[in-house]
This record gives structure tokens, C-alpha cells and sequence, in this order.
């Protein structure tokens, strides 16, 4: 009969040499270095997209992130965050509202992942070495930018009913390139809303078509480069006095309002650097938004245009441009806000467990926003006429 006998000493020769295995494998994992060039194709539904990620260390250590879709000759997008522990790397990227996780494979070259953008899509990434590197191609410039000191007007204005049918609202400048300001279904109420920086609750008096009726309009500026928002305001203004012959005087009130400052634990946005002097603001769906290159006064202007039901005051103190996207559960009267007049959105189970607006701010902005008290300007309408002809 054939037996085996093991020593005390030979088990504990392999219960080493098993922990040391593992030891191995875990130190491997941690020294594999994330830092350097990695590529990989999306397979959206349009079409395969090239991403490259460019990851680096900032002075004190920390990650950081630069993505460019070449198929798309976008600019570079930084990354909002940048995680890289236990072999799992973790990468938010505010400005467009997307995510990457994925698991570092054993030889570190390989990190099999997904990326989400609302909804995920695998995407495996492979370290590029100098030979294999995909080159990425440079972007367009951007539009060089209204001088500062200039003071634009519309040259050419066309105005038209919009079509009954068409839905949202859009109120855009440079789309297509060039520099021709356009907006899609827009009331006049919301052009003074814009033009002149307020809130709804600041606007009173004009007949009821202000609201009912809506607009299509193109309209190129007389002088060359992209204007500032103010300069965007500025023409929009003396617009709504030639075509719709807008009158009104001004009142001061002491209305509810919003007040933005930064969160005790400091800011947790990206900054955005080198792309002009125009914000974009676009909506993920009830509750997501997604903001780039704006100012937080621009955002405020924003917020109480499209988002709450009183006036915004920005109190950060910030002037930089950040990128972000915000998620968060809205109110019955958020939902009727963003819907503008019309039947709010259902909103679906899977937004539960997101906090309201006033928590999404703090955990994934660095902002607070609190209710108070706040003097402002009210615009009271004396005379408007529907728009004159082209």
C-alpha cells in the first residue's frame, strides 16, 4: 500500500511558497505604472470611434488624463478625475458626461474596460509604444475671438414662426462654424430671459404671446470673430428693440433666490482651458446635464433660466471655465421648469437613489447652493409689437 507523508516543515515550505505567489502577484499589480499613451476603438452605434488616452503625473503625484477622439478631430478633453488602484483604473470625464473603468491585465499592457456615456460600451485599451501610436491629428483652431472692446450688431436678421410641430428650445451662436447666432422655437419671453440675464419671476407685463408664439431666427453679426456671451447679449438686446420695438422699465424687488458659493471641502470641477469665450450647455435626459466652458456666472444665468424656479446669484468668487456634468433628482417644480410650458418628464426608477439638486452640487461639483433673499432688478414690459418683416 502506497502512502505520502508530509513533514510540518514541508507543509510550511509550500504555504510559503503559496503566499509568496501571492505576495508576487499583488506587488505586480501595484507596480505596473498607468502613465503613458493608451488606444482603443469604441464601437458605437454610428460608427467605430479611435480613442486615445494620454496619462501623466501632475508635480504632486497625482494622475492626470488628456482624451482625444481623432476620428472626430475634437480637441483634447481632460479628465475630471483619474483613479488607479489595485490594478482598476477609474476615469470621469465631466465635459462630455462619460466614464471609463476597466481592470489592468497581468503584463500591464492591456486594460479591459467599459465606457459609459449613457450607456456602456466595452472598450478594451492597449498601451501604444512609439512605433504603434496612432497619430493624433491637430484640431481646428478655434474661432479667434471678437475683440473685447467691440461693440456688434446683428448685420442681417432674418425672424420666422417656427414650425408648430418642431419641439425644444435652442439658442445657439458659431454652430456649423462661423460666428451667426440661431435659436429653433424660442418665445420672446425667452429671448428677454437671455438677453438681459434673468429669471422668469423677474419679467412681467407684454401680451400673452410673448410665451405662445415662437420664433426661428438667424442673424450674422457685423463684426468678424465668436463675441463673448455679454456681446451676444448686447446685439440680442438692441434685436428685440428695432424688430419687436421691446420697451420696459426696471424695478428693484427683494425676491427668493439662490445663492452659489463654494463648498467648505473646495471645487471638484475640471478647468477648461483654450476653447474660447462661449459656454455649451446640453441636456442628458431628466435631471443630467452637461456643461462646458463655463464660467459660474454663466451657469447661474443658466441654472435660473432652465433648471429652478427662482433667480441664481453666483457668490463663488471663481472666473475660470470648467467642464462638469451634474446628475441629480429633481423637484415637481424643476421638472416643470425644465419642461418650459410643456408636460414634465416621467422620470424613471433608475434616478431614485440619485440626492436632489442642492446635494449633486456639493458632492460632485464642490458647490453650495442655499436658499435666501436677494435684491434684484425686475423688468416690467410697457410696449412690444410682434416682429417686424425681414
Amino acid at each position: 500500500m502506497l502512502s505520502t507523508r508530509f513533514s510540518g516543515r514541508h507543509l510550511f515550505t509550500m504555504k510559503f511558497k503559496t503566499l509568496l505567489a501571492a505576495a508576487l502577484t499583488v506587488s505586480a499589480v501595484f507596480a505596473q505604472d498607468i502613465t503613458g499613451t493608451w488606444q482603443g476603438t469604441l464601437q458605437t452605434p454610428q460608427r467605430p470611434l479611435r480613442l486615445v488616452m494620454k496619462v501623466s503625473r501632475a508635480a504632486d503625484e497625482s494622475l492626470k488624463a488628456t482624451f482625444y477622439s481623432i476620428d472626430q478631430s475634437s480637441p483634447g478633453i481632460n479628465a475630471g478625475s483619474i483613479t488607479f488602484q489595485g490594478g482598476v483604473l477609474k476615469v470621469a470625464i465631466p465635459a462630455i458626461g462619460g466614464n471609463y473603468e476597466g481592470k489592468i491585465a497581468a503584463d500591464g499592457n492591456t486594460v479591459n474596460g467599459t465606457f459609459t456615456q449613457g450607456g456602456p460600451i466595452p472598450l478594451v485599451l492597449v498601451k501604444a509604444t512609439p512605433s504603434t501610436a496612432w497619430v493624433i491629428p491637430d484640431a481646428p483652431p478655434p474661432m479667434k475671438t471678437m475683440a473685447p472692446d467691440a461693440k456688434p450688431a446683428f448685420d442681417v436678421a432674418t425672424i420666422k414662426p417656427s414650425d408648430p410641430n418642431s419641439t425644444g428650445q435652442r439658442i445657439n451662436v458659431g454652430v456649423g462654424g462661423g460666428n451667426t447666432f440661431t435659436t429653433g422655437n424660442t418665445p420672446l419671453s425667452e429671448l428677454i430671459k437671455f438677453a438681459y440675464g434673468i429669471h422668469v419671476k423677474q419679467l412681467s407685463g407684454g401680451p400673452s404671446w410673448i410665451d405662445s408664439e415662437k420664433f426661428d431666427i438667424t442673424a450674422k453679426p457685423d463684426t468678424q470673430g465668436m463675441p463673448s456671451v455679454a456681446q451676444m447679449q448686447t446685439m440680442v438686446k438692441q434685436l428685440l428693440g428695432e424688430r419687436f420695438g421691446l420697451v420696459f422699465h426696471r424695478e428693484k424687488k427683494e425676491l427668493s433666490a439662490y445663492v452659489i458659493t463654494v463648498d467648505k471641502g473646495g471645487i471638484k470641477m475640471a478647468k477648461a482651458e483654450g476653447r474660447g469665450n462661449v459656454p455649451g450647455f446640453g441636456g442628458r435626459g431628466p435631471g443630467a446635464i452637461g456643461v462646458r466652458n463655463s464660467t459660474m456666472s454663466e451657469f447661474a444665468d443658466f441654472m435660473q433660466a432652465r433648471l429652478v424656479d427662482r433667480p441664481v446669484v453666483d457668490q463663488t468668487g471663481l472666473t475660470d471655465r470648467f467642464d462638469f456634468t451634474l446628475e441629480w433628482l429633481p423637484d415637481s417644480a424643476q421638472l416643470a421648469q425644465m419642461a418650459g410650458g410643456g408636460p414634465p418628464p416621467e422620470l424613471p426608477k433608475s434616478l431614485e437613489d440619485r440626492p436632489d439638486l442642492i446635494g449633486a452640487m456639493r458632492q460632485q461639483l464642490g458647490l453650495k447652493l442655499e436658499n435666501g433673499k436677494a435684491q434684484v432688478e425686475t423688468f416690467v414690459i410697457d410696449k412690444v409689437t410682434k416682429p417686424t418683416e425681414n
